[in-house]
């Protein structure tokens, strides 16, 4: 692991996106909430919180942060029959949040699949990315002009 007993602790905030495309047939189940094993973006919610929770036990050399904020959020987009998540985490630490956001919006999109696979095994997920971030000592970091000029999680 690195060495971050040296650095500041700071507020950090991370925000990643990513997409599920489908079927329009599978987007539908989605959205009318008649998926066979439930409410798919109650659960692919949950499941990314839980996963963000969780990073640092997942992904080797990762320090394990206590999150003071974890937040899930889908938006559909039907013109594309697809989803899109977005995962936001926050912490006041000595290091970043950046691989807990994108470890939630992954697990989100992979519960989703999960959800679905028996309707559409076609289904694709792409554009996985860390759009945002702010804190520490190399303050803002803006790879998505979506979350230009937000200043709060």
């Amino acid at each position: 692991m690195v060495d971050v007993t040296t650095k500041a602790e700071t507020a950090r905030t991370a925000i990643a996106k990513g997409r599920i495309r489908m079927a329009a047939e599978t987007l539908r189940v989605i959205r009318e909430g008649t998926a066979a094993k439930g409410d798919v973006l109650g659960v692919a919610r949950i499941a990314g919180i839980m996963a963000a929770k969780r990073t640092g036990e997942l992904i080797p050399l990762c320090h394990p942060l206590p999150l003071g904020k974890c937040a899930v959020e889908f938006r559909i987009l039907p013109g594309e029959n697809a989803v899109e998540a977005v995962c936001t985490a926050s912490v006041r630490g000595q290091t970043g949040v950046e691989m807990e956001a994108l470890t939630g919006v992954s697990t989100a999109l992979l519960t989703i699949y999960d959800m679905c696979k028996a309707i559409d095994r076609r289904m694709e997920i792409t554009g996985i990315h860390l759009a945002k971030k702010t804190g520490g000592k190399s303050g803002v970091f803006l790879n998505d002009p979506e979350f230009e000029g937000m200043t709060a999680p």
